[in-house]
């Protein structure tokens, strides 16, 4: 029994594999046959083409909706009235825009004729313009606009200070300070924190040592040419504290100029750095040599020649110093003498010499 089911086994097996072959040599064979028709088909598609005459057959077409296409409208420029409100076109400080600005502009560099046609770029996409900034928002219009609408914030200018000398005159200390805004991680500038003052030397009361002593003390911070004192600070790390420190600065010199040393009443006349035509005999003998012209122009009654400058009056020395020629005298000889002989100096000395006797001289 064993082995006629072991038979019927091995028979089964041999009947499956026979299967299994023929099914796949049909598969190739069917395969073989298609690739074949398909050969044949290409070959009599190339071969015999068919020839369509255009208008024999009805061709039937089918209406697809229209696809909406987004229309651009016209530049800005180009739709823009004549008689316009600029302030609204352009409000505010902005990157140049080409479609907003009616009038042509250009610019760029053409290195030769085959760039560009030779001609400079126009506004139309122009870089170059959008670097650089524009002060399109800063027209008479714009600056109208602005001053109206703070004018109810500002004061009227006060009376009597419609000139520079008189604002000099009230308002003789000149502060100055800076403030710095720029993009950057931080709000913060050094030079932000300089605070400086700046006042003319005449509007100090000092006599001639203080005033000496006082232009020592503050060094080149003087301009002899000016006449302005200048004082500069940034040491503080606030702008209102270098302010309170310059303020300090000028207080101290001014009260350090008018002390007198015991040293300094020693100092004689010989030893000024510079004539002072006060502290000299010149004034004395100017103003005894004007008298004396006065009691003879008096005796003998001759108009020519006169001192008509002089007073009828007796001859006073702080009167006499006051007089328009004696001051133009005094700078000739100051100047003659700390400034030295020069063409200029001697020449303005004759002149104040002949202003203050009267003389006419035929050179």
């Amino acid at each position: 029994m064993a082995s006629s089911l072991s038979v019927k086994k091995t028979r089964l097996i041999l009947g499956v594999m026979n299967r299994s072959l023929h099914l796949s040599s049909s598969l190739k064979s069917q395969e073989s046959e298609k690739l074949e028709n398909k050969k044949e088909s290409s070959l009599d598609s190339e071969e015999f083409r068919v020839y369509e005459i255009k208008g024999l057959k009805k061709v039937s077409f089918v209406r697809r909706p229209e696809r909406w296409s987004k229309r651009f409208p016209p530049p800005r420029y180009r739709t823009m009235p004549t008689d316009q409100d600029w302030t609204d076109v352009w409000p505010t400080a902005s990157t140049f825009k080409w479609s907003a600005v009616p009038f042509p502009v250009r610019q760029g560099y053409v290195e030769n004729s085959s760039e560009n046609e030779g001609v400079i770029p126009s506004k139309y996409a122009n870089l170059e313009l959008m670097k650089g900034p524009n002060f399109l928002h800063l027209t008479p219009a714009h600056v109208k606009k602005h001053c109206k609408a703070i004018k109810h914030f500002c004061t009227q200018w006060p009376e009597g200070l419609d000139t520079d000398e008189q604002c000099q005159k009230h308002f003789p200390l000149e502060s100055v300070t800076s403030d710095y805004v720029f993009a950057g991680p931080s709000l913060t500038d050094d030079r932000a924190r300089v605070a400086s003052i700046k006042f003319k030397l005449t509007d100090l009361e000092l006599d001639n040592h203080a005033r000496d002593k006082f232009i020592r003390l503050v060094g080149d911070r003087y301009d002899p040419d000016t006449g302005d004192v200048v004082f500069e600070s940034n040491r503080c790390p606030l702008k209102s504290q270098n302010l309170e420190y310059v303020k300090f600065i000028l207080t101290a010199v001014y009260f350090e100029s008018w002390k007198r040393e015991s040293w300094e009443q020693q100092k004689e006349l010989s030893d000024m750095e510079q004539y002072v035509w006060d502290q000299n005999k010149s004034s004395k003998t100017c103003v005894s040599l004007l008298s004396d012209i006065k009691a003879r122009d008096m005796a003998s009654g001759d108009e020519q020649g006169k001192l008509s400058y002089l007073s009828e009056k007796e001859v006073d020395a702080s009167v006499v110093s006051d007089l328009p020629e004696v001051q133009q005298y005094k700078e000739a000889v100051e100047n003659l003498f700390n400034d030295g002989e020069s063409i200029e100096t001697l020449n303005t000395y004759r002149m104040a010499v002949e202003k203050l006797l009267n003389l006419k001289l035929d050179v």
